[in-house]
């Protein structure tokens, strides 16, 4: 593991959005795919003992994901992704939203703006998460980001098996 790889966390308030760069020790090919296949975002996708549950994806503009996240007593916390804009291997958008198993939202969400990108084989991940409410946000970073750098460090695990296959 390359302990030098860099993890940037910034929240502007006012804007309400989560600036999030993060690198990973992998090719920017497998670092897209564990993004953008249900089959890999459903091995590192929820911070553990959680683990994610996609019950379908359409990877297209105007396609959607539909996942849980799944506690170890079996409850389920489901989400809807719209995705909204996709350049292959170098960015994509979408619009998250927690909804119930009906796929019905909570409102509001927030839009996600990935990008890719590699140098020296090692990617970089910019991700910027725009919210719609304050109150949402402010919800949204009392666990968040501890949160989400599980689901980072699992992905990094997950990147370092596929790269020795």
């Amino acid at each position: 593991m390359n302990n030098d790889l860099l993890f940037d966390f910034n929240v502007d308030k006012k804007a309400k959005t989560v600036y999030i760069t993060r690198q990973f020790n992998a090719a920017q090919s497998l670092v897209w795919d564990a993004f953008t296949k249900a089959e890999l975002l459903d091995q590192w996708g929820a911070p553990a003992p959680m683990r994610a549950k996609t019950r379908y994806m359409e990877f297209k503009v105007g396609g959607r994901r539909v996942y849980a996240m799944v506690s170890p007593d079996g409850q389920e916390r489901w989400a809807v992704q719209d995705f909204t804009a996709i350049t292959p291997k170098t960015n994509f958008k979408m619009y998250n939203a927690f909804a119930d198993k009906d796929e019905n939202r909570e409102l509001p969400g927030s839009e996600w703006d990935y990008h890719f990108s590699e140098k020296n084989g090692i990617t970089k991940v910019d991700i910027t998460i725009y919210n719609e409410s304050f109150e949402r946000l402010e919800k949204l970073l009392e666990g968040f980001k501890i949160g989400f750098n599980m689901t980072l460090k699992n992905l990094e695990d997950l990147l370092a098996n596929l790269s020795r296959k």
